[in-house]
This record gives structure tokens, sequence and C-alpha cells, in this order.
């Protein structure tokens, strides 16, 4: 009897490791599957989306820089955290036919290669200037900044002051706005974004690819996907999105307190709040964020004594998007000097 129990006992051990055996080979499988798949279709997606612009060395690697139109004063666009020179949609083409143009991808997004050095607001600033500058795309500079790309404007505009003309500033980071939030969102125990390790494996096994709908869901436009998985969503581009959020405190203390004297400025302020329930957020920590965020807009009006709000009533953070036309309105007016 012990001997027959036994028996069994060995013989469901032996069922249930070659189960397990089985499942684990299966998903090994799923995950090599899934890598290759992934490779196949990275390469395929860089014959099919050659970078538009060109590639200029900064210093050992290479930004994308896409210019338009011709003639003086020159627009340069700033895109926002994670938003690259694709962010911008039609927005540079209604404007080429009045000035220069320049959009481009800072080092580690879309096409532009991996920076060498960290991702401080100066060192941002410095290769925008030099590849302005290897280009032979001279100024006067219309500083154009969305978000986080905003304080970059700021602090191109007040580093390179002579060579300025303007400034506007689309729902653009304030100075202030990581420490006037910073109780609140552990308050609220807010994680951030998923880490730049967690989101490139989520890339190299071809599982953002796969369930690109689920994932991308309220994070990239539908329209935008194709771009985002086939040029952006490469591992340069979540390491430098994350070292520019880690960094984004020296671009903040650059430009606290800044005047830039009769500068035309033109602060763009969303007319519709987060959506901070998508973040986890409650309602009573969404309004106190929102409310921080809307005073910092108004607070960068004291950055010039030619300071003036527009504020998109149908926009949300992405006016870029939901109203392109007022923010093409917007830069005209400051290049006419309206």
């Amino acid at each position: 009897m012990k001997k027959d129990k036994k028996k069994k006992r060995a013989s469901i051990w032996r069922k249930l490791a070659y189960g397990f055996g089985s499942i684990f080979a299966v998903v090994v499988m799923a995950l090599v599957a899934g890598f290759v798949y992934e490779s196949i279709a990275a390469k395929q997606a860089a014959k099919d989306y050659p970078p538009p612009g060109k590639m200029v060395d900064v210093g050992g690697y290479a930004l994308h820089v896409v210019k338009a139109g011709s003639g003086s004063p020159t627009i340069v666009f700033e895109a926002g955290s994670g938003e690259t020179s694709l962010s911008w949609r039609d927005i540079p083409d209604k404007l080429a036919p009045y000035a220069t143009v320049v959009t481009y991808d800072r080092a580690g997004y879309a096409w532009s290669e991996k920076a060498s050095r960290e991702r401080t607001g100066d060192q941002i600033v410095s290769e925008l200037y030099r590849a302005l500058k290897q280009e032979n795309i001279e100024g006067p500079y219309l500083m154009v900044g969305h978000s986080l790309g905003g304080m970059y404007a700021r602090l191109f505009a007040e580093t390179y002051s002579d060579e300025v003309m303007g400034l506007v500033l689309i729902d653009a980071r304030p100075e202030d706005d990581a420490r006037d939030t910073q109780a609140i969102l552990e308050a609220e125990n807010f994680a951030g974004n998923p880490p730049a390790s967690t989101l490139k494996l989520l890339k190299q096994s071809g599982i953002l690819r796969l369930f690109q709908d689920d994932l991308l869901k309220g994070l990239v436009a539908e329209e935008d996907r194709g771009q985002f998985i086939n040029v952006i969503a490469q591992p340069s581009y979540f390491e430098a999105k994350e070292e520019e959020a880690e960094l984004a405190h020296t671009t903040e203390d650059a430009i606290r307190g800044q005047h830039l004297g009769a500068l035309p400025v033109r602060v763009i302020a969303r007319g519709l709040p987060q959506d901070y329930a998508q973040a986890g957020i409650s309602e009573a920590g969404g309004r106190k964020l929102e409310e921080i965020w809307q005073a910092g807009q108004r607070k960068m009006l004291d950055i010039s004594t030619d300071s003036r709000l527009i504020v998109a009533e149908r926009s949300g953070h992405m006016v870029i998007h939901d109203q392109p036309e007022l923010v093409v309105d917007t830069i005209l007016d400051v290049l006419q000097g309206r």
C-alpha cells in the first residue's frame, strides 16, 4: 500500500512538473517570438519612416532638424516632454509662407541620436543653438515652446537674448510647478510614469506594438500611434524622456524669477482641466493641481513688460492639437508686431 501511494505521489509530481515545464517553455517561446517580431518590424519601420529633415552633428551625436519656409525671422519650435517634431502636425506648414520655420527632435527622441551628455536644460538649449548655427539658420528667433518645452524656450530666450525677438508659451510648465505640487502628489500616492526600463521591455518584446490600442489609449492619439510605435518609441527615447524629467529642476532653477525686459511674450493657457482621474488622482487633488497650474500660467506674464494671456477655451493640455489655429494666429500676431 505504501509503495502504491508513493508511486501515485511521484506520478502526480511528474505530471505537475511536466505541466509547469510545458507552460514555462511556451512562455519562453512566446517571449522569444515577440523579440524577433519586434526586431523585424523595427528594421522595416526604419525603411518606411525615413527622417524628413536633416541630421546635424552637435558634438558626437546628431539632432534631426526640419526646416521649412525662408526669410527672417526664424520660428523655432520646442516640443513638450515625450513630444517630437511630429507633434506639431501641420502648424509649421501653415507658418512657412511667413518665415523660416524649424522643428527638431531633442537628443534621443524620434530620429535624433542618443546624447552622450546629461539632459539638463542648459545642455539641451546649447545643442539646439549649435544645430541652428551649423545649418546657418540665423535669427532673430521667435521661440515657441509647449509644456516642458516652454521652459527650454524660456531658457533659450534668456541665454541668447540678443538673438530672440519673441516668445510664445503654449500651456508651458511653470518654474515652480514641481515644488508647488509635490505635497499634493505625495498625498495622492501618485507613482508617476513607469520606469524607462519597463517601457523599453514592453517595446523590445513586441508587447507595445501588439497591444498599442490598449496600452496607448488616452496617451497617444489614435492617428499618431503608427508614428509613435515606428519612429518615436525607441529605447533611447524612454531613457531621454526619463532623464529630462529627473533633471527638469535644473531648468526650473535657471529660469526662476526670470525677467526678459520688453520681449513680446504670449502665454496660451488651456481652458479645459486635465483628466486627473485617469492618473488615479482624486477630484479634490485634481482641483488643487489645476489651480496651481493655472496660477502658474498667469505668473509667467511677469517675465516681460510686453506679455499677454490667451486662454484656449476648447483645449486641454494639447492645445497644439485641440486648437492649432489659435497657435498659428498667436505666432503670426507676434511676427507682425500686434
